[in-house]
């Protein structure tokens, strides 16, 4: 079966959880960009609850835009910001250290396009959890519908979509979160969250929340 998925920052384990035992990942990128989705943002667990990081993109209200063509916004020191959030969110954690030096050159390098950079931090990704039995390419046009042979993961994972209602095959695995005593467990923040707590005993917990 190919997976049809869309362009996402630090994804949620939701979206990596996809990656296991698939024929072909096909990340979209003819798509038109939408605000407050996936694409730009991600949710991380943070000492007062779930924190929202978004990325400014120039993107101006009412015009469509292919999401191969968003830019980031040069502005706001957005990068300085997001690190120093999933640094304060996360340091205490059992594997903050282990693989922080992996991830901060994300928010030092400068990208102009989102794509890229959610390129980019999604191989990384997918390496530091040890999944790599699947092949990954890009769209060439954007298709309404598609075939059969194509399961439309689009827009179905979504941070505005309850994943209990629109995605039956994924029910989150509890597992070790800083600040669980404070809040409960917080099921499908970004992928990071679930790192940075279970290293590499991350790939069973994905295994184990994802039952098609």
């Amino acid at each position: 079966m190919n997976i049809n998925l869309s362009s996402a920052y630090l994804p949620p384990i939701q979206y990596i959880a996809r990656f296991q035992n698939q024929n072909h990942i096909i990340i979209e990128q003819y798509d038109n960009y939408i605000k407050q989705s996936y694409r730009n943002r991600c949710l991380i667990m943070a000492a007062n609850g779930v924190m929202p990081l978004s990325i400014p993109v120039e993107h101006a209200s009412g015009e469509k835009t292919l999401m191969k063509d968003i830019r980031i916004a040069q502005h706001g020191n957005w990068q300085h910001l997001h690190w120093n959030a999933i640094v304060s969110a996360y340091n205490s954690s059992p594997f903050f250290e282990y693989y922080a030096d992996d991830f901060a050159p994300f928010y030092h390098k400068h990208y102009n396009f989102l794509q890229d950079l959610n390129n980019d931090i999604l191989t990384l990704i997918l390496s530091l959890i040890g999944l790599d039995n699947y092949s990954l390419s890009f769209t060439d046009e954007y298709k309404i519908e598609l075939n059969s042979e194509h399961q439309d993961l689009r827009d179905l994972i979504h941070p505005k979509k309850k994943y209990q209602q629109v995605d039956p095959d994924f029910t989150p695995v509890t597992y070790y979160q800083v600040f669980d005593q404070k809040f409960g467990f917080t099921g499908n923040m970004s992928v990071i969250d679930l790192l940075f707590n279970m290293g590499n005993e991350s790939i069973l917990t994905l295994r184990d929340s994802y039952k098609p």
